[in-house]
């Protein structure tokens, strides 16, 4: 996976909120969501655990991770804590190689950059075949931070050597279609975003 480097709290990239148009409140039409619906719709993702499990949104469709909260406790945690804070709103697929993998999650859209706090490595033996979602660091182990990658196909090589933290278990035809780079090291040109990033629990 790229390097990164670790960079202060205060040059980490501030995601931006949608701006909406200020209207006085008897003006604002007020949409609520029964309890029932709102059951039905986590409902229709089909996941077993709606705490531990992301709706990730991309250009052509949604796509769902289930996480490892029992092989990776730590890295859940911080995506969880990442996604709530909106964090991985509008971030770029840096580097996407065919056939191999996926990555994002660096705010400066370069592979360079991160959250600014850094995990310790929770290797497992779970095994990065098609769909699996992992987490990116530089030669140190001991330097995973916000960055992660989803694999394209099976990679086994990289078993034991990186954090598997979750499983893309529906939607693996939009992370297919996601803009691949050129050259060996897989950096793109425009590349695609993603567009939101939710924990199922939340919605």
């Amino acid at each position: 996976m790229a390097a990164t480097k670790q960079i202060k709290n205060a040059d980490t990239k501030k995601i931006a909120k949608a701006k909406t148009k200020s209207l006085p409140a008897d003006e604002t039409k007020q949409l609520k969501m029964s309890e029932t619906r709102a059951k039905k719709i986590k409902h229709s993702y089909k996941v077993k655990d709606a705490e531990n499990s992301l709706l990730l949104k991309l250009k052509d469709g949604d796509v769902v991770i289930e996480m490892y909260p029992e092989v990776a406790p730590n890295h859940v945690a911080r995506i969880k804590e990442l996604v709530r804070a909106e964090f991985y709103n509008g971030l770029k697929f840096h580097r996407v190689i065919d056939g191999f993998m996926a990555q994002t999650g660096c705010p400066y859209g370069t592979g360079t950059g991160g959250s600014g706090k850094k995990l310790k490595a929770e290797f497992n033996r779970t095994p990065h075949k098609r769909g699996t979602v992992s987490m990116a660091r530089s030669m140190f182990p001991d330097s995973a931070d916000s960055q992660f990658f989803i694999c394209f196909k099976d990679c086994s090589w990289l078993d034991g050597q990186y954090t598997v933290w979750g499983e893309v278990t529906s939607g693996m035809e939009y992370v297919d279609m996601i803009k691949k780079g050129q050259g060996a090291n897989g950096e793109v040109y425009d590349p695609d975003e993603i567009i939101s990033m939710k924990v199922i629990a939340d919605i």
